[in-house]
Formats: C-alpha cells, sequence, structure tokens
C-alpha cells in the first residue's frame, strides 16, 4: 500500500440489498454455544457462572438465552454438570418458557420496576442458597465488561449492581472464590463469542446489511435545509433497535450536551457526522457539506491530503493486509506505521469484535499476541483527530473466513453468498482495492468513502 494513491473520483455507488430477511440461529447453534461456554468453564475450574443482563448490557445472558430482559434486570445462573437456572422479574418471567437454553425458573420481584408487586419476595442471598450457589467452590460473575488493566487484579472488578454482589459474597461459602469471568465469553483468544459459525455469521450479516443500507440512503439524502431529524430516521429500519445512539449531527456538535439528532438543518460548508448501528454491524461516515474542494473552509484547504486520503490508505492497508493467524498486534502496527498515531492522534484500537453489542472486545491492541480467528466478526475502526480539522470516518464490518467456512456459506446460504460475492467484486473492481482472502463483507458499503456529501457520484478509490 504505500505507493498507492488514493484518489477522489467519479465513480458507481454500491449496491444495497432490500428486503433481506433475518436469518434465525438454529437449535444446535445454540447447543454449540452452551458447549463452548462449559468447555471454558471447565478449562479454569468454575462451578458455576452467574450472568447478568439488563437492556444495555444483555449480550453474554442473550448469547444463551436468546433474549434480554427488557425493563428489568436478570440473572442466568450455569453450572458446570450443564442445568441452568434463570432468575427473572415480574415483566419477563413468560420468556422462561420460550428461552433457548432449558431452565429453571426462579421469580425475583427485586429484578423489577419501582413500586411494582413485590410477590414472591424472598432475598437474593436465600435465592442463591436454595439454587445451590452457595455450596460451590469457584463461582464466575459476567456483566458485560472484560476487565484489561495492568495495575490491579482484573478478576477482582465486578459490573454488576451492588445489591446482587453483596448477595453473592454473604451467601457464598467463606473459602469460595468468585472472581470475574466475562473473558470466558468476549476475550478474542479463549472467548465463546469471538468466533461464529456459518449460522451465526448468516444471522449477524442481516444488521450489517442493514446498517449500510441505511449509511447509502442517508448520504444520498444530505442536501441543504435538510434536518438532523430527516436523517436521523433514515438511519432507521426495519423496526430494529439501533446498538448505538444514532448519529446525524450538522455543524457544531453536542450543543446543549445533546448527543442525540435535533431539527437543526444542514447548511453549505457544515462537517456532518452519520452513525447507525445494528446487531451485527455498524456504519459511519463523517466530511463535509459541500460539492468540490474549493468550497472547504479557508483554515482546511489542504483537508484531503491532510486528513481524509491518509485515513482511506490506512482502510485500504486494514481491508488488505488483514488475514486470519495474524496476531492482534501485527495489525495494529501496521497502521501505525501507513497512519503514525504521532500524525493523526488516533489512540483507541483500530478494530474490534462485534456481536449483540457494537463494541465487544479487540484482539487489536499494543503487544497483542491474540490470533485472528476465522469466525470473527470485526469492524474497521480507526479514528483520528487532528487540531483544526473535520474528522473522516468510513467505519464498516467485515467477518473473517477460511475456505472452510467460506464454502459452508455458500453452501448454505446461497443467498447471502451472492451478496458476499457482489460486495468483493466492488471492493477490488471498482475502489480498486486488494481486498485479502480471508474477508468477507458483511456490509454493502466497505471502503466506500465520500468525503463530499454533495459530490454524490464521487468518491476515494485507489490507483
Amino acid at each position: 500500500m504505500n505507493n498507492v494513491n488514493v484518489q477522489l473520483a467519479k465513480i458507481e455507488k454500491p449496491m444495497i440489498f432490500n428486503d433481506v430477511a433475518a436469518t434465525y440461529l438454529t437449535d444446535e447453534t445454540m447447543n454449540e454455544r452452551k458447549q463452548k461456554v462449559l468447555e471454558n468453564m471447565a478449562s479454569e475450574g468454575f462451578d458455576a457462572l452467574v450472568i447478568y443482563a439488563d437492556k444495555e448490557h444483555g449480550g453474554n445472558f442473550e448469547y444463551l438465552t436468546g433474549f434480554i430482559p427488557r425493563f428489568e434486570e436478570a440473572l442466568l445462573v450455569l453450572y458446570s454438570h450443564g442445568a441452568c437456572t434463570l432468575i427473572l422479574g415480574n415483566e419477563n418471567l413468560k420468556m422462561a418458557k420460550v428461552s433457548r437454553i432449558e431452565n429453571q425458573l426462579v421469580h425475583s420481584p427485586l429484578f423489577s420496576l419501582p413500586n411494582q408487586p413485590m410477590d414472591n419476595e424472598a432475598r437474593l442471598e436465600t435465592i442463591f442458597e436454595s439454587i445451590g450457589l452457595a455450596e460451590k467452590n469457584k463461582i464466575g460473575v459476567v456483566g458485560w465488561k472484560m476487565f484489561t488493566t495492568n495495575e490491579s487484579d482484573n478478576s477482582e472488578y465486578f459490573d454488576l449492581p451492588y445489591f446482587i454482589i453483596q448477595a453473592l459474597l454473604t451467601s457464598k461459602n467463606p473459602q469460595a472464590v468468585l472472581e470475574n469471568a466475562a473473558h470466558l465469553f468476549i476475550r478474542g483468544d479463549k472467548g465463546a463469542r469471538t468466533v461464529n459459525n456459518a449460522n451465526e455469521i448468516a444471522h449477524y450479516e442481516y444488521g450489517a446489511n442493514l446498517s449500510s443500507n441505511c449509511i447509502l440512503k442517508a448520504m444520498d439524502a444530505v442536501g441543504l435545509e435538510v434536518t438532523e431529524a430527516m436523517l436521523g430516521n433514515i438511519l432507521t429500519a426495519d423496526g430494529q433497535t439501533n446498538t448505538v445512539v444514532t448519529i446525524a449531527a450538522t455543524g457544531q456538535r453536542f450543543e446543549y450536551a445533546n448527543v442525540y439528532p435535533t431539527h437543526k438543518t444542514v447548511k453549505l460548508g457544515d462537517p456532518l457526522s452519520l452513525t447507525t448501528a445494528f446487531k451485527g454491524g455498524l456504519s459511519s461516515r463523517t466530511g463535509f457539506v459541500i460539492e468540490n474542494e474549493s468550497q472547504l473552509p479557508e483554515n482546511q484547504k489542504d483537508y484531503l491530503d491532510r486528513v481524509a486520503k491518509p485515513y482511506y490508505k490506512a482502510v485500504a492497508t486494514w481491508l488488505e493486509t488483514i488475514k486470519i493467524g495474524m496476531a492482534g498486534d501485527e495489525l495494529y502496527q501496521t497502521i501505525e506505521l501507513v497512519f503514525p498515531k504521532t500524525n493523526y492522534h488516533w489512540h483507541l484500537n483500530p478494530g474490534h469484535l462485534v456481536s449483540d453489542e457494537e463494541w465487544m472486545s479487540s484482539p487489536i491492541y499494543a503487544g497483542s499476541n491474540e490470533k485472528l480467528k476465522s469466525g470473527m466478526i470485526l469492524q474497521i475502526d480507526i479514528i483520528p483527530s487532528i487540531a483544526g480539522y473535520t474528522g473522516v470516518s468510513a467505519e464498516e464490518c467485515v467477518a473473517l473466513a477460511d475456505e472452510k467456512l467460506q464454502n459452508q456459506l455458500q453452501t448454505e446460504y446461497p443467498e447471502l453468498w451472492k451478496r458476499i460475492a457482489a460486495r468483493k467484486a466492488y471492493i477490488k473492481e471498482v475502489l480498486n482495492i486488494e481486498l485479502s482472502e480471508d474477508i468477507i463483507p458483511l456490509s454493502n458499503t466497505v471502503g466506500y468513502l465520500r468525503p463530499f456529501y454533495l459530490a454524490k457520484d464521487h468518491a476515494f478509490h485507489c490507483e
């Protein structure tokens, strides 16, 4: 990529695929998920896991149950021998019958909303004792967060509500160990959730396809006097819940500490950010509401050469370099080489894992020996921050797939494979990016970046 010349030129837009139906997770997949977690438990001697969920932090719970507890909190207790107990509040009791994992149901109105009936009230300590946790020697606590500090014992950090942790500490055997065990689900080198089978990739492609459809339609809708709210409406689809706050922000951002689309109108020369995400994929763009370089602000006339083109080169390098078996640090250092932090001031991971949530964890960090694996779903996420300049963004999601997994997808999901083939052809033939053979694009707009929103037929490509 060092000799690649990034050019802004008139090129065709990527195609989009409308009315793509969601793919359900099969019973076989759900059983495979449970087995992976049980094997991880056994490898570290856990007798039980206490897995927490609320509406915002339900990914690890949903991985096994298939649902999140709307309105309330919930616990899934998974024992090393495979049995499960669901502890649910008033409004989620009905979900136990449809849960994808066989379970014993325990009602705890402590997880219900304030002032709801407290029928069947029992102390959490009593519940934990009644379901056998007091007899266990090593209990793992799983919220949503795996802590990765350098100066603390990460196993002793818990991200669950205090009343739950207090009840666990009070009810457990005094000699029993209580540890954070989120890594069994999300750590790149071990986590059960970090590698997806063909059914899971087909399941998550639905959201990636949807987000990229929305972002392209929103970019096409950008015009003078269009409101943020109008763009925000386009960034939602199919009645699906977004996995991030929808961004449609023109001009100065965060006025009055607001992070949501408003009825502010788009003006000529505005910087504009657009982001949407659904399970399995995020799409994000940042640029200027102008037609050509002459309309750039006086203090940013070199915006293309200073910010946008180097960024696009980094994205293209990412897409060409990544491969199965690569250590996370190798990809990290590759981006550092072509897009040095000292010049472009990015400081997060240049890519991370995606699943039911937008950011699960990342094997891509300085010094990482974690290997990139077939079945991982990754988001390209390189965020430059250069003083005095508007940012730039072309975040999208791809999966890594070896020959076996690609063959499975082609055989089991032929319509999905047609979409993947069309996306790969566009990236290679129109954008001139030599896409890694290990990549299968899950969204339609991978590598597609218009720095100027009003030049709707112009985008970057490589020469």
